[in-house]
């Protein structure tokens, strides 16, 4: 592949990918939104119900890092030993084309049993819909139409139960411990520094350069790593095997 088949966003355009919510930044609860897994139409706010949630936007048909963001979500939320009813995940979808099915299907694949624990929501949004939520949380990601996919932050947006955003964080670097803190806060109605702008982005290559962004190439350095490692405990598991069989 040459370089020109890789790179399909310029420099410019993925620098319009952020998550960057002003101060005093607030989701619009009257937004109407529909439960993919119920199917029912209803609000943000009552899906909030006036509980702080952790707000993912994803593509449900993602080829790149939604689905480690949302399982990763997922386990941090449920290592922070709060009840279900607590705090909410929500999933956002942000590729009009997407339907319930889509987003259920991503559930199934990425959760699988642990979603009964969790109780993700997964909602659908119209286009004015997505574009009010997105402005309003200054979130803004790119389509990429060359590989039918879009660059979007990694960013997980930490809501109160009012709806205004208490930080911004970052879904691949989630722990129990710090999420429990920051969904106490928020609990309180408490709002964190929103000056940082998160940098990593959800999107297969570089376009700039036509290589992997070093996020996925992190990921993808850790998943070799750890084949490796299971490579070589397969390998000695056989050779000491070998050697008690021939004494």
């Amino acid at each position: 592949m040459g370089g020109p088949a890789w790179a399909r966003l310029s420099q410019s355009e993925l620098a319009r990918v952020a998550a960057a919510p002003v101060p005093g930044a607030q989701a619009p609860l009257d937004l109407r939104v529909t439960d993919a897994l119920t199917g029912q139409a209803t609000t943000l706010g009552q899906v909030l119900a006036g509980h702080p949630a952790l707000l993912l936007p994803v593509d449900y048909t993602c080829g790149n890092v939604c689905d480690p963001m949302v399982s990763m979500s997922a386990d941090a939320l449920a290592a922070t030993g709060l009840a279900p009813g607590d705090s909410t995940l929500v999933l956002v979808g942000i590729d009009p084309r997407d339907d319930a099915a889509a987003a259920r299907r991503m559930l199934a694949d990425t959760l699988g049993e642990r979603a009964a624990s969790v109780r993700p929501r997964a909602l659908i949004v119209s286009d004015e819909a997505l574009a009010r939520l997105t402005g309003a949380l200054g979130y803004n990601a790119v389509y990429d139409p060359g590989t039918d996919s879009f660059a979007h932050p990694a960013a997980a947006l930490l809501l109160t139960g009012d709806g205004r955003v208490a930080r911004v964080l970052s879904p691949l670097a989630l722990t129990g411990r710090d999420l429990r803190f920051a969904l106490t806060e928020a609990g309180e109605g408490r709002v964190g520094d929103l000056a940082d702008r998160l940098a990593l982005l959800c999107y297969g290559y570089d376009a700039a350069r036509g290589v992997y962004t070093p996020l996925v190439r992190r990921i993808l350095t850790v998943a070799g790593l750890v084949t490796i490692l299971a490579i070589g405990v397969l390998i000695l598991g056989l050779t000491r095997l070998a050697r008690t069989r021939a004494g």
